[in-house]
């Protein structure tokens, strides 16, 4: 059976709309399921019930459309994705992977010891990235900070969870990161991490309540006037901390009555000398799970 994958998307015969892909067919399952979070609501105590009943009422809908419809940039009267979050809050985990400690401690100007410290220990690093409403979808611009001079992206793995924080499955992510100002100093990872159009996320969810990581690869692209100017991937089999292992300490006394999502860290780095420009295009793909491109401006 193919797994069935709940996205957003805009139609301009339906507007926003809750939609269920499989094999190259978007299913509008609206009527039933109004949004991500009653998804995720519904899903609490019983994931493979769900996303089972998920399938279901996508075979009855009477709305379908070909998924390929949708890949254009959102613009009003044009079907498009949305991101597939909305009522969620976006949190993210940091210095997961070798590489991203290695790449924290070569930016940090005071040499990096917090982040050799945080990657051996018991407690994962956990920051608030971004309310989903705020969001970028597929083909949607990112944002790069206009008083920081060295903006990257960062591809991730994210886990969809739902109040239960129980896993319902995986998406696309792009944690985009303003490396001189938190390297600057660590206080100022906010700063860095959390400002206009810093999220994106999609196409849509893989429904895999899996209690194991997805054995997969990342891959990032960057693209400048046509040409590709970095790109580089990763396995997921590095990623240094467990799947329970993250929702339980983002769980502790912390209470998500329509879900959260949660980007598990990148371990693809571009190189110092790198920075984003505004035309940037930035495409990320990871097999198994899907790609999410989007164009970079400044903010």
């Amino acid at each position: 059976m193919t797994t069935p994958i709940l996205t957003r998307f805009y139609h301009p015969e339906g507007g926003n709309c809750v939609g269920v892909l499989l094999d190259g067919v978007v299913y509008d399952v609206t009527e039933h399921v109004p949004s991500i979070g009653a998804f995720l609501r519904h899903s609490a105590g019983h994931v493979e019930k769900a996303i089972a009943g998920l399938a279901a009422v996508a075979a009855d809908a009477k709305g379908r459309y070909t998924a390929a419809q949708f890949e254009a940039a959102p613009e009003a009267f044009v079907p498009h994705w949305l991101a597939p979050c909305d009522e969620q809050d976006i949190w993210a985990s940091g210095v997961t992977y070798e590489r991203s400690r290695a790449a924290r401690q070569e930016e940090a100007q005071d040499g990096g010891d917090v982040y050799a410290r945080v990657y051996e220990a018991e407690r994962p690093e956990l920051f608030f990235k971004a309310r989903g409403t705020r969001v970028v979808g597929p083909h949607g611009v990112v944002g790069i900070r206009a008083d920081a001079t060295w903006n990257v992206p960062e591809p991730e793995l994210a886990l969809v969870i739902n109040p239960a924080m129980e896993l319902v499955g995986f998406t696309v992510g792009n944690d985009m990161s303003s490396r001189d100002i938190e390297g600057e100093n660590p206080l100022y990872l906010p700063q860095a991490k959390v400002y206009k159009a810093s999220c994106a996320l999609g196409p849509g969810i893989v429904l895999n309540p899996s209690a194991a990581w997805p054995q997969t690869t990342i891959r990032l692209v960057i693209e400048r006037g046509g040409q590709a100017l970095f790109s580089g991937e990763v396995s997921t089999e590095r990623i240094k901390r467990r799947i329970d292992e993250l929702i339980h300490y983002l769980g502790r006394s912390s209470v998500f009555e329509d879900g959260v999502i949660l980007l598990t860290g990148t371990g693809i780095v571009p190189p110092s000398e790198f920075t984003l420009q505004e035309g940037d295009v930035v495409t990320i793909t990871i097999d198994g799970i899907g790609t999410l491109t989007n164009t970079v401006a400044v903010v």
